[in-house]
């Protein structure tokens, strides 16, 4: 009964502690000496939110190129990696949670020792002790977290267990551009070798022309040796069009987590792709839109708990320990009443000289909180000036290409009319040579501005984050002093 007794008192002090210090520290307000700008200085002044979701590789219009990237996302080895790490963190999150609770071990032991005889008998037989010793019982030990140095201990898990979350999505946001952007160098190659053929296909047809007028007397080597030149530098760029192509295909199979070998894409070029239309909202919603100012944020505030943790460190630790159980000499003896003992004992221990060892790893843990508060400032600053970059590719990228346009048309007019003089005989053989040039030198820079609007529009998209939002589930938010827009939805 003194043994039941015990044990109920243990168990109720066990279980009550925990809860009276299970209270989660804050973390202190940190001034990031930030403020947010009312909008960008480029694009529409909208206060909507970027108009984008998780599902922005299907605006480019290619089934293909979704489907590469959600093989990219189940395969990608940089993305299984990330998941490991998040994985390890939360182990780590498990056991920085186990210092919050009391340990509990059971224990049986059964001995016996065999002692030499005392000689007291002048002759034998000498008697000699055997000894026979039973236990069982549970021993319980508990570090009262008055200071909450195990608290903040947990709550730094807890967020470097996020960071690791936003890290992952972070990789993920990375590995789905670099597909895209392997995929539109691919169609952009395969355009320009297209083109390139065509090219060929048409300078052949001049040189012919060029040779009938040099048999009839109205051309000159010379001017049969400069097509021939053009043609033989438009055929020299074709092997590297092919590497490109096979390159940029090779490293597009490694994103998607497979060999290269028998690995084929089927674009179709870059003119049935569409150019996705995103607007960039205002620069407060980066806050909770980009994964890399997450992370930022999340590995600050574990800082913020590894400072407080560290700082309770310093103060003293106190602690309880508490025992019982059943012993007797003999086995039939070991649940009788009188075998049970119990015994209990509180700690107390302060640091008194460690030879400034605690009062290092403070001075460490705040300074590198600075270190923190530094790089979520400069990811902060990066994020705007992305999306900024982007805004301004995209809009000058849209006007490039329409002028680009406009020249080829006007180049191909010009070229269509040199050749009909060529062949009545009533053009000069270097204006052709110079219009021919023109036209070949427009159309490679039409694919050229294509490409670029196609990134530039990728660019935006990873610059907002790709559709990343704060989950429901994520802590609460950093007090971070930020001059936020009114109207942008977020609480800083």
């Amino acid at each position: 009964m003194r043994l039941l007794k015990t044990a109920q008192k243990v168990a109720v002090l066990t279980g009550i502690l925990p809860v009276l210090f299970a209270c989660m520290p804050e973390p202190v307000p940190v001034d990031t000496a930030l403020t947010a700008p009312e909008h960008f200085d480029t694009g529409a002044k909208s206060p909507d939110a970027p108009s984008l979701d998780p599902h922005w590789p299907d605006s480019f219009g290619s089934k293909e190129l979704s489907g590469l990237i959600a093989q990219a996302l189940d395969n990608n080895l940089d993305i299984a990696a990330a998941i490991s790490r998040l994985q390890q963190a939360e182990a780590q999150t498990q056991q920085a949670q186990a210092l919050l609770m009391p340990t509990l071990n059971g224990a049986g032991n059964a001995s016996r020792s065999r002692s030499p005889a005392t000689l007291r008998r002048e002759s034998p037989p000498y008697n000699e002790t055997i000894t026979n010793s039973f236990s069982m019982g549970l021993s319980a030990s508990y570090a009262l977290d008055v200071w909450g140095r195990y608290r903040s201990a947990y709550a730094a898990q807890l967020a470097g267990q996020e960071a690791n979350f936003y890290d992952q999505q972070s990789i993920e946001l990375v590995t789905a551009v670099s597909v895209t952007t392997s995929y539109l160098t691919v169609l952009a190659a395969q355009d320009r070798l297209a083109l390139t053929q065509d090219n060929i296909a048409t300078a052949s047809r001049i040189l012919n022309a060029i040779r009938g007028r040099l048999q009839v007397g109205t051309a000159s080597a010379l001017d049969v040796a400069e097509q021939e030149s053009i043609l033989a530098g438009l055929k020299a760029t074709t092997p590297a069009l092919e590497q490109q192509i096979q390159q940029s295909r090779i490293q597009l199979a490694v994103l998607l987590g497979r060999v290269p070998e028998g690995f084929r894409l089927q674009g179709r070029g870059l003119k049935h792709l569409t150019v996705p239309q995103v607007q960039a909202g205002l620069p407060a919603h980066l806050l909770v839109r980009r994964p890399d100012i997450a992370h930022a944020e999340a590995s600050l505030r574990a800082s913020q708990f590894n400072v407080q943790s560290a700082r309770a460190a310093l103060l003293p630790n106190i602690s309880l320990t508490a025992s019982g159980g059943l012993e007797s000499l003999m086995l039939k003896n070991i649940l009788s009443p009188h075998a049970t003992f119990a015994s209990g004992l509180a700690g107390v221990t302060e640091p008194v000289f460690d030879g400034g060892n605690l009062r290092a790893q403070l001075e460490g843990q705040t300074a590198r909180q600075q270190e923190l508060i530094a790089t979520y400032r400069k990811t902060v600053l990066t994020a705007l000036a992305d999306v900024e970059n982007a805004l301004v590719a995209v809009q000058q990228s849209r006007k490039q290409e329409v002028l680009q346009q406009e020249a080829v048309t006007a180049s191909r007019r010009a070229y269509e009319i040199s050749e009909e003089r060529l062949r009545a005989g009533t053009i000069d053989i270097v204006t052709l040579l110079a219009v021919q040039q023109n036209l070949f030198q427009a159309q490679e820079n039409l694919v050229q501005s294509r490409l670029a609007r196609l990134q530039a529009s990728l660019s935006l998209i990873q610059a907002l984050g790709g559709g990343f939002v704060l989950p429901d589930t994520a802590p609460a938010r950093l007090q971070f002093k930020h001059d936020l827009s009114a109207d942008s939805g977020i609480k800083p």
